[in-house]
Order: structure tokens, then sequence, then C-alpha cells
């Protein structure tokens, strides 16, 4: 990927998210197929009404099939850009729950769902929910569902273990809880749900302590270790990925993270063809980190699938400092070319819906982005239109995601130094301190300015292993050098430094999990 891509624009992400919320969440918003949001006055375990969202523009508007991934990821996204989605005259947060299944013990894509038809459909509606969790612990009923969650994963990983091995064999294309067995449906496997599976895991580990917990996603983690080809299949393996790079270094559990990295950016041969972050320029403009297929008529990424990648990735650099550098190039490529997504970024015969008035703050994405289409490079679309299901590719599913990308991103005095927050997409992490990921893509060093607040502040650098300035305050430089990244750990001037093995922690609070490491090069 280039150092900095062309043309280089990051629209204000946060500002999208934002508008966004306020545009789906608008019950009295006027205009063609506005509103977005329903109310339903039967909902499952609720005493209230719940809400719906449609997956598309003007597509299954008002229908009891609406998604979790849709509206789950459309409270979370909005909490997390700091909206409190549980004040006024809905508590959304709490209407999440209307998605939980009682009978299979998950929190499932539909309300009248049932399991054994898609792994990656079947998880990430509960991995969304117990981020949603994680920003609202004290929400009554929520950690309780996420300890239901857990639970019956730990049972679907006994099941699945392969004879005499002690490892589960993921490579299905579903488990159904009803039976609990696995499911196939033609060749279609979706083996990276063992990463999904672990993240849901550690991250209940985490949470409450459980050792079945732990030994089943270390036993999902080890599936994936000894998988031979790459697994990615949907949004699930980064989260895999995550939860390597977290195991091996809050337990000392060993995996091949690097590995598991490079599946999620170079994605040849996987279940689904090519599945991969794009390198390429398509048209006059870099496409350079995009996520989505690379076989599907040259190229075709997609919106939810990069602001999901990019908010797994983002925190696994705190555990494994040894891709900072990579990952703060790669979100550099990605928060500019996703503005792609949206249809103010192309001109109207390079997109298939455009002209759409209710939208004017262009806050809804597009499901996808070919690379080439009708002759056009590049062209925004989706599967709606060409399939003949509905009026409009602009896809709900996806845009509900971008907040997970806006709470990454932060501007810095230097226009191509981007400020990472490593902190924002860790869902029930750890105890840490506010810890950004600064990347510069110039020839030469580059200050960035941090403003470090009243209070005296040390500055440890986590990648360079060295700390930066002792008992700083207010605005203070920080170097990066070239075609480098710095991991800054922002610490207690007055904590006790003291080390636990190969861990360097302030106040015992870890800010470098490979103290011990020589520096990368």
């Amino acid at each position: 990927m280039p150092r900095i891509p062309q043309p280089f624009e990051v629209r204000d992400w946060r500002a999208v998210a934002r508008d966004y919320d306020r545009l789906v969440f608008d019950q009295e918003a006027k205009g063609p197929f506005l509103p977005f949001v329903w109310l339903e006055a039967k909902a499952p375990n609720l005493s209230g009404p719940g809400f719906g969202l449609p997956s598309y523009v003007g597509f299954m508007q008002g229908e009891r099939r609406h998604e979790a991934i849709t509206g789950i990821a459309a409270v979370l996204g909005a909490s997390l850009v700091g909206i409190d989605k549980t004040t006024g005259p809905h508590n959304w947060v709490r209407m999440c729950r209307q998605y939980y299944n009682p009978e299979t013990g998950l929190v499932l894509n539909r309300i009248d769902r049932r399991t054994g038809y898609s792994f990656w459909y079947e998880i990430w509606p509960s991995m969304l929910f117990y981020a949603l969790a994680d920003r609202h612990p004290d929400e009554a009923g929520l950690l309780p569902i996420c300890r239901r969650i857990a639970d019956r994963w730990t049972e679907a990983v006994n099941a699945l273990r392969a004879d005499g091995t002690g490892v589960p064999d993921f490579n299905h294309s579903a488990f159904d809880f009803r039976t609990m067995e696995a499911v196939d449906h033609g060749r279609r496997r979706e083996p990276d749900a063992a990463a999904g599976v672990a993240w849901l895991l550690l991250s209940a580990h985490q949470r409450w302590g459980d050792p079945n917990h732990l030994e089943a996603a270390r036993a999902c983690l080890v599936f994936l270790d000894q998988c031979e080809g790459n697994p990615y299949f949907e949004v699930l393996l980064p989260w895999g990925a995550l939860a390597a790079a977290r195991a091996r270094a809050q337990h000392d559990d060993v995996y091949d993270v690097r590995q598991l990295v490079t599946w999620c950016f170079n994605g040849r041969v996987t279940p689904r063809g090519s599945w991969a972050a794009m390198c390429e320029r398509w048209g006059e403009v870099d496409c350079h980190g995009l996520i989505g297929s690379l076989t599907d008529r040259g190229g075709y990424a997609f919106a939810m699938n990069t602001f999901t990648q990019s908010a797994a990735v983002v925190p696994l650099v705190r555990y494994d400092t040894r891709f900072a550098r990579a990952i703060g190039r790669y979100m550099l490529n990605a928060a500019s070319a996703a503005r792609l997504f949206y249809p103010d970024a192309l001109p109207p015969d390079h997109q298939s819906s455009p002209g759409w008035k209710g939208d004017p703050a262009q806050c809804v994405a597009y499901e996808g982005l070919r690379k080439e289409w009708k002759g056009k490079r590049p062209y925004a679309m989706g599967d709606i239109i060409c399939r003949n299901k509905g009026p409009s590719d602009l896809g709900l599913y996806g845009s509900s995601h971008v907040g997970m990308l806006a709470a990454l991103i932060g501007r810095t005095d230097q226009e191509h130094i981007l400020r990472l927050d490593c902190l924002a997409t860790d869902f029930h992490r750890p105890p840490a301190y506010p810890t950004w990921l600064y990347y510069n893509p110039y020839k030469g060093p580059r200050q960035v300015t941090l403003d470090i607040g009243r209070e005296s502040r040390s500055l440890y650098d986590a990648a360079g292993h060295r700390w930066l300035a002792r008992g700083v305050r207010g605005k203070t430089a920080v170097t990066v050098p070239p075609d480098a990244a710095v991991v800054v750990v922002v610490c207690p001037a007055e904590g006790k430094v003291r080390r636990q093995g190969r861990r360097l922690l302030v106040d015992d609070i870890v800010v470098d999990w490979v103290a011990s490491h020589r520096p990368p090069r």
C-alpha cells in the first residue's frame, strides 16, 4: 500500500457516524423511504416496544425480518462516538435485547431466526451485542445474556471437538444448537467461525474469569493455528487475530499471530475464493485498504467489512507492536478510501443509486464498491438492484458499522498522520491507559502534538519499548520517525514502574506486553 494514497481525503468520520445516528433514529424524518426506524409493539424479551431498521434504503422497510447486524450495530456505533442511546423517549440499548433467543441462548440476526444456516450470521450478532454490553455494563439484562452466550458456545466447542484430538473442527457451514451438531451446506465452509467464538469466549473470561471459557477459547485458537489454508470467510477472522494476540500477551499462549494477521490482508485462497484487502488503484483513485473479494469481477469491496476489520486490528497493536507500522499504513489508506462507499465521493454515473434526496449529509453508504461495472472504475453499488430485490443499493446494514471506524480515527497537526485510538474497540479488555498509534508516512521525521491535559503524565512508546517523556502536561510534541510508527501510552507521571516477566507495568497496569523483546527493525 502507498505511504500516502492519492487523492488523499479523510472524511470527518465522527461526524459521519453522528449524522447517521441522527438520520436513522429520527422517527419524524420526511422524504422518500423515510423514516427508517419503526417500533414494534410485541418485541420478544422486552416489556415495552422493540424497533427495526431496514437493511437497505427502501428494502424490508417495516418488516419483522429486520436484522440485528443493522440495528445493534447502529446503536453500538452511536455509543462509540459519544451518543447516549439509553436516554430520551426510548432506550435503544435495552431494546437490542429483542434479538436474544432464549431457546438457543444466543443473540441471532433476526428475532425469529434459528441456528444451523450460517456461522457468521449466527456469531456476529452476538459479538455486536458483547461490544454493546461492554459500553453499557450497567444496562439491565445485557451482561447476563453475554454470560449465557459464552456458556452455550463453550458447549458447542466441546461438541465440535474432533475425536481424540481435543481440537474443535469448524470446517462446516454452521452449528445447529437444537441437535448440537455441525451442519454443512454443499461446499460452503466458514472455518473462521473459530475466530469469532475465540473472541467471544476470551472476552467472557476477561469479564467473569471462568476457566471453561478460557479453555474453549484456546481450543478455537489452536484450530486456527492448525489451519493449512486461509480460513477467512466473512468478518470474523480479524477478531480471531486480536484474540490470539491478546491470549498470547495475557496468558503467555503460543499462537502464530503473524500468520493470522497475514491472512486478514492477503487472502489469496479462502473458502470463498480470494477475500482480502484491496491493494490497487481503481480508475483515478487509490482503493488500497478496502476489504472484500479480489475475484468477484476483479474486485468487490464492502463497507461493513472495511469498518469491522479496522476495528479489530487497531487494538491488536497493543498486544503485539510488531504490526504497528503495517497497520498504521493500512489505516491511513483505509481511512481515505472508505469515503468511496458514499454517494458524494463519486460522480452519478459511477454509482447505481444516485439522486436519493433523503440523505443531505451523505451518511448512508453503498453496500460495496466494485473495481469496474458498466465500464466505469470504480463503481459504487450493491446486490439489491442487480438482483431485482429493491430500489436502492445504499445499505444500512453496512453503514451502521461506521461508528467502529469513527471511534478509531483522530487528526493531528500533521495532515497525513492520524491518531488511532487503540482502546476504542478493544472490548472487554484488561485495564489500560490511553494508547494511541501514530504512523508517519513522510520521508523524514515529523513531530505531532499531543494534548496531555493538566495532570502530569509520562509518555511511553510500546512499539520502541522506551520512554518518550516524563512529567509532561499540556501540549507536548512527540517525534515519529519516517515510515515508522509509535504506540504512545499516557501513564501517571508518579506511577510505580515494575516488570512482571516480559511485561512492563505502571501502577500494576500493563503499558508494554513485550518489554523484554528487542525493538523491531
